[in-house]
C-alpha cells in the first residue's frame, strides 16, 4: 500500500469566514440560557466551542459545568437557524475550494477538519459554502471531541483507523490552521502544521511559532500540494 497523510483542517479562518454570524449565535446561545449577555468580549481565535462557552460564562462569574452543555445545545440551534445567514454574511476563505477540490483527486490522501467547532456546527459552516463535498467528516475531530484542542488529532487518527482501516502515525499528518493554537495542537501529537494568515493573525505572527510553513492564504494550490505530499 502507497504511503498515505491525513491533512486536517481548521475551520473559521481557514477555510470559511462566517462574519458576524459566529459571534452573534454565541451570544444568542448565552441569553437563551442566561437571560442576558454578560458585558465583555470573548476572542475566539483557535479556541474550542467548549472554552468559549467557559470564558462567556466567566465573565458572568458562572463556574458551573452544568450549563455548558445547555449552551453548546442552544449554539446549535442558533447556527442551524442561521444558516441562511451564514451563506449571505460569510465566504469561504481565498483559494480553499480550489484546493480541496485538487487535493480531493489525491488518492493518497485523507481530508477532514480539525476544528473547535461542535461537530453539528461545523457541517453547517462547510455545507453552506460546499465544501463538505470534498472532506470526510467522520474522521475529523471537534470541540465537541474534546475541550482541549491538543487531543483533537489523536482522536482523528483513531476514526481513520476504526472507520477507514488506515493506520497513521502523527508524522503522517498535516494540521492547516489560522492560529497558534492549531501549531500548539500540532506539535503536541508530532504532526506537521501549515498556517494561513486568514484569520486573526498576519504573516509575522504566524512566522515565529517554528510550523513547517506560513502562507498568506490557500490559493497557492501547486504549493501546498507538494508541502503535504513531499516525501510520498
Amino acid at each position: 500500500m502507497p504511503a498515505q497523510r491525513l491533512l486536517l483542517f481548521d475551520i473559521d479562518g481557514t477555510l470559511v469566514r462566517a462574519g458576524e454570524v459566529g459571534r452573534a449565535v454565541f451570544d444568542r446561545a448565552i441569553d437563551m440560557v442566561l437571560g442576558y449577555v454578560p458585558p465583555g468580549r470573548v476572542r475566539m481565535s483557535g479556541k474550542t466551542d467548549p472554552q468559549i462557552v467557559r470564558e462567556y460564562l466567566a465573565l458572568a462569574g458562572l463556574t458551573r459545568d452544568d450549563l455548558v452543555p445547555l449552551v453548546l445545545k442552544q449554539l446549535e440551534r442558533e447556527l442551524a437557524d442561521a444558516a441562511d445567514e451564514l451563506v449571505t454574511g460569510g465566504r469561504p476563505c481565498p483559494g480553499a475550494p480550489e484546493l480541496l477540490a485538487a487535493l480531493s483527486s489525491d488518492r493518497r490522501l485523507h481530508l477532514s477538519v480539525l476544528t473547535g467547532n461542535i461537530e453539528p456546527n461545523a457541517v453547517v459552516k462547510l455545507a453552506a459554502f460546499g465544501l463538505h463535498r470534498w472532506l470526510d467528516l467522520e474522521v475529523g475531530a471537534y470541540g465537541s471531541d474534546s475541550e482541549d484542542r491538543r487531543k483533537l488529532v489523536p482522536i482523528a487518527l483513531r476514526r481513520l483507523r476504526a472507520l477507514r482501516g488506515t493506520n497513521l502515525s502523527g508524522t503522517d499528518v498535516w494540521v492547516v490552521g489560522d492560529t497558534p493554537r492549531d501549531f500548539d495542537c500540532a506539535q503536541a501529537a508530532g504532526a506537521h502544521c501549515l498556517l494561513v494568515a486568514t484569520g486573526g493573525f498576519d504573516a509575522d505572527e504566524l512566522g515565529g511559532l517554528g510550523a513547517d510553513a506560513v502562507l498568506a492564504d490557500l490559493r497557492s494550490i501547486e504549493a501546498v500540494a507538494s508541502l503535504v505530499t513531499s516525501g510520498l
